[in-house]
Formats: C-alpha cells, sequence, structure tokens
C-alpha cells in the first residue's frame, strides 16, 4: 500500500448489526445498502469502511435505519495492529472492485462486438450510432460508479480504463464512417430495401391484374 493510502485510511470504521430473520427482504435491503457503499463484510454481520467522514455519516445513516426496523447495530473506530493485517484488509478491498472492473470488461466486450458486427455487415446508420452511443453512456457512468468505491486503486482499473477508450475510439470511428458514407451518398443502407419493396409491389400489381383476367367460376352444388 502507497503513502497516501496509509496517510488517508489510517483507520477503520466497523459496523457490526442483528436484523430479525423476518421479512427476509429486510436483511437483503440493508445488505445492498451497506454494499453499495462499498463496504466489505469481514463475516456476517460485520463489515468494513476506510475511515472517513463520509464513511462516518453513511454507516450512522444504515445504523439508524437496522434500528428503527427493530434491529441493532453499533459503530466502531478502530486501527489494524499491523502492517500485514492493514494488508489484508486492503486486499478485500481490491479484490471485490476487481470483481466488478471484470464484470464491466465482459460489457465492453459485447460493446465492441456489437459495433464490430455492424462494420462486417457493412451497416452504417445513424439510428446505430445513436444507439451505441447511448450504451456507451451506460458504460461510462457504470465505470465512475465502480471507481467511486475503488478505495485503494484495485489492479483492474487500469485495463478497465483502457478499454473504455477503446470503445470510445470505435464508436468514433463508426460514426465517422458513417459521416462519410451519408456526405457522399453511398451510405443509405435504405436504398436497395426500398427499390427491393418497390420491386416487389410491382410484382404483386402484376399478379393482381393476371389474376383478374381470369373468369372466376361460380360455387355450385358437387356433381
Amino acid at each position: 500500500m502507497n503513502q497516501e493510502s496509509r496517510s488517508a485510511f489510517s483507520s477503520w470504521l466497523l459496523l457490526t448489526y442483528k436484523v430479525p430473520t423476518e421479512p427476509s427482504k429486510l436483511r437483503v435491503a440493508i445488505w445492498r445498502r451497506i454494499r453499495s457503499l462499498g463496504a466489505v463484510y469481514l463475516q456476517s454481520g460485520l463489515c468494513v469502511l476506510p475511515g472517513r467522514s463520509e464513511h462516518q455519516r453513511q454507516m450512522r445513516m444504515v445504523q439508524s435505519d437496522i434500528e428503527q426496523a427493530g434491529g441493532e447495530a453499533m459503530i466502531f473506530e478502530t486501527q489494524a495492529m499491523d502492517a500485514k493485517q492493514q494488508e489484508l484488509v486492503v486486499g478485500r478491498f481490491k479484490q471485490d472492485r476487481d470483481q466488478d472492473y471484470e464484470e464491466f470488461l465482459d460489457k465492453c466486450e459485447d460493446y465492441k462486438g456489437e459495433i464490430a458486427k455492424e462494420f462486417l455487415a457493412d451497416h452504417y446508420t445513424f439510428a446505430e450510432v445513436k444507439e451505441n452511443d447511448e450504451d456507451l453512456k451506460k458504460l461510462k457512468g457504470w465505470l465512475d460508479r465502480i471507481k467511486a468505491l475503488d478505495f485503494f486503486g484495485a489492479p483492474a482499473r487500469a485495463t478497465a480504463e483502457q478499454q473504455l477508450a477503446e470503445c470510445e475510439v470505435l464508436l468514433e470511428n463508426y460514426a465517422n464512417e458513417v459521416f462519410e458514407r451519408e456526405q457522399s451518398g453511398k451510405g443509405l443502407p435504405n436504398k436497395p430495401a426500398a427499390a427491393k419493396r418497390t420491386a416487389t409491389k410491382a410484382g404483386a400489381g402484376e399478379n393482381t391484374q393476371a389474376a383478374k383476367s381470369v373468369p372466376r367460376k361460380r360455387a355450385g352444388k358437387a356433381s
């Protein structure tokens, strides 16, 4: 752990709590609330956060919610006994964030794969640009949320940032291609489709006229 991390997180906040076993949704709601703060569970009902002022406020709010729901909660401020124990706790935080980054990286691969399909299919439309732009914004927001809880700089963070940058470049290249094709008149993928529909309608019209020229047989009793 670097010197900055040591000075910024010299103490830890421990939250120990118990909640009623029923309803189960209460226990799940408390667990989700605590996890959303970036806290690490050392064991069931015992979690830890770096000793920052904002974490103190957040833990007190969780404590209040637990008590209002009929549970018990206590908060302690403590320090690790030695550097080894400190590193073990920090390692747990990094491990949790790396798991988040890995999920993010999987989505980045999916995103790049979708745009690659458009290139391979020679499919260039502004609608695709808009859709992929919205997906990219979601990826950016997701990464920002992970980084906000990455208190100690997990190893996968740099890779996640690099992959997001690659997604941005890929979308920019695709958007530029769509723009160039529209400006040159070569990128109107709807023209062939429109021509095909016109031909189909024309064929249907000919078939209709031919059908009208055939005498219709009157329905009668079977002989």
